[in-house]
């Protein structure tokens, strides 16, 4: 359970994620965790991961990992990237395969966000690569993130960063699965 955002807008970039984790009805605030943040940086690139708290690790090692190819710059260079990352879930990582047979495709299990300066993508589960032009947010808290961010988005006062901020704040107030404090990285964008 978790929730994330990013935004675009006035030429920059802002990206935020809650810092609770939950296993089943027991929470892990950021007060008891200091590993507890959910954006890793790759160079220039800021990644926000859902989905079990061992993918924040397993991403953090494969794309520190200097002999994979690996290029998030576009849609194209992020699926062909998310692609090869599947294989190696599954192969050093030991993902456990869905046995829905409703999907047609396997699922990765996460739900991912990045921004960088070339912009900000989506990742989902089934590696469906989105690249967003103003705001998008997944986790549990996705649809208080996204009502705050379209809520502010327009006002000329408020910058990227303080729109990322609210929307966590906004899924905090309202969703279980979401916690403060909240991590948030801003920068501009090329």
């Amino acid at each position: 359970m978790t929730t994330i955002s990013v935004v675009r807008k006035d030429g920059q970039i802002a990206i935020a994620a809650d810092t609770l984790t939950k296993w089943g009805s027991g929470k892990e605030s950021a007060k008891y965790i200091r590993n507890s943040g959910k954006i890793i940086r790759i160079e220039d690139n800021f990644i926000a991961v859902t989905g079990n708290a061992t993918f924040k690790m397993i991403l953090k090692e494969y794309f520190m990992d200097k002999s994979q190819s690996i290029s998030l710059h576009s849609v194209d260079d992020i699926f062909q990237t998310w692609n090869k990352l599947h294989l190696k879930l599954k192969e050093k990582y030991f993902l456990m395969p869905e046995e829905d047979k409703e999907d047609a495709i396997e699922s990765s299990r996460m739900d991912v966000l990045i921004a960088n300066p070339h912009g900000i993508f989506g990742v989902s589960g089934h590696r469906t690569v989105q690249e967003f032009s103003r705001f998008y947010a997944y986790g549990s808290g996705s649809d208080y993130a996204l009502g705050a961010m379209w809520a502010k988005y327009e006002s000329h006062e408020i910058n990227a960063e303080t729109i990322a901020r609210k929307s966590i704040e906004a899924a905090a107030e309202f969703d279980d699965g979401t916690g403060l404090p909240l991590d948030s990285f801003t920068f501009t964008a090329r």
